[in-house]
């Protein structure tokens, strides 16, 4: 047998976790990496979170799982969590990411669809190019990233490709047969690319003029990781559906679609399920979450933090001209890009200063720590870059 027991769809490293300690993996030989890719945003809390562990080992030893036919005490608290919080009025729990955009997309159709006289013809979303929404049919089908349709045709019927940012692009696509908009106000594995606010005020004010849903993706880019609970409250606007997961579980999976009563009005008894979505361990997991980070406090250290990140790397890639070109995001979600292939330099970090980050799309590394980092992970984190841009040598094979 050839295949590995572990299907092989990741380009697995040689790094290999066996425990967490606050903002620091630990690999199985002891090597110690700093950890500033949080499991790709999700690890908001770091890995040993006292609130967040005991609230899943309580939680364990009480009841993990329960049918969805029955009431749920632990869902009704997080989504009233979540009510309270943004401009939400119901949520419907998931899994992940993937599951949440999927469950949008339906609402977003169904608000159409669903009821006497709907408009059956109402179900393309406009998305834009060199988005991510997941790895579904229906969330590749929604990129136009052909990388990701290789191997999957035919793809899902009811979406147009539009520029990012580019509001007189989208306003073109609008036809008879939109349902609305599918856009993440900041790209993350496209870049870390923030949609600016004319683009996304634009869009919202399309959306109202013609009965339209605005959809927002914030799995990579909510539950406090740009200082706000959610990005929308950056461009002074609210979405009707918005699709939320990563951080919210801390590392537990865990991913919500929030939307307004009536955006909701087409998702009724019997359109849409999960076997495990809201699942009581996993809403243990969501409340302490959101009982660490939805406070002002909280958001303005994530703020301040990310401010001052943000400095110290535009000061810092002056002294690399021939590497890096920008610094772009927001809060704890930052971008560094870079004028040559940006995988090369995230493999020099792993595998020779034990810094981890992310790669994404535009030559972009990612520097996305644990919301909870201070200034000595601060500073150590600046200790490893520095080393490794002085040492990189461009020509170095990924």
């Amino acid at each position: 047998m050839s295949i590995t027991p572990l299907m092989p769809v990741y380009p697995r490293c040689g790094v290999r976790p066996v425990r967490g300690e606050h903002c620091h993996l630990i690999g199985e030989d002891g090597t110690r990496y700093l950890d500033f890719a949080s499991g790709i945003a999700v690890n908001l809390l770091g890995h040993s979170h006292e609130g967040l562990i005991s609230a899943i080992q309580q939680q364990a030893a009480t009841l993990m799982h329960v049918s969805n036919l029955y009431g749920s005490p632990q869902g009704e608290k997080l989504a009233q969590w979540l009510v309270d919080k943004t401009f939400g009025d119901t949520v419907f729990f998931t899994n992940s990411g993937a599951e949440a955009v999927e469950a949008a997309i339906k609402t977003a159709r169904a608000y159409h669809q669903n009821g006497e006289g709907g408009e059956k013809n109402r179900f393309e979303l406009i998305t834009f190019h060199n988005a991510f929404h997941g790895r579904t049919m229906a969330t590749i089908s929604a990129s136009n990233q052909e990388k990701m349709h290789h191997g999957f045709s035919p793809l899902l019927a009811g979406f147009k490709y539009a520029p990012f940012d580019d509001l007189e692009a989208a306003k073109a696509l609008i036809g008879p047969n939109t349902a609305g908009f599918l856009v993440e106000p900041i790209q993350g594995e496209g870049g870390i690319r923030p949609a600016s606010v004319e683009f996304m005020q634009g869009l919202r004010k399309l959306a109202d003029e013609l009965d339209l849903m605005l959809v927002l993706d914030e799995v990579q880019c909510g539950v406090a990781r740009t200082g706000k609970l959610y990005a929308y409250e950056h461009y002074g606007i609210e979405p009707d559906i918005l699709a939320t997961a990563k951080g919210i579980g801390g590392g537990f999976p865990l991913g919500a679609c929030i939307a307004t009563e009536k955006a909701a009005r087409g998702m009724t008894f019997g359109t849409h399920g999960s076997t495990y979505g809201g699942n009581p361990l996993a809403m243990a997991a969501g409340t302490a979450v959101m009982e660490a980070v939805a406070n002002e406090e909280f958001l303005a250290s994530v703020t301040e933090k990310g401010e001052r990140l943000r400095a110290r790397l535009e000061q810092f890639i002056g002294n690399y001209p021939e590497l890096f070109e920008l610094v772009r995001g927001k809060g704890l979600m930052l971008g560094l890009k870079m004028k040559i292939e940006s995988r090369p330099f995230y493999v020099h970090l792993r595998d020779h200063h034990q810094l981890l980050t992310v790669a994404a799309g535009d030559n972009t590394i990612r520097v996305i720590p644990p919301l909870v980092i201070g200034d000595a992970e601060i500073d150590e984190f600046f200790d490893k870059l520095s080393a490794g841009a002085a040492s990189f040598k461009v020509s170095e094979p990924a």
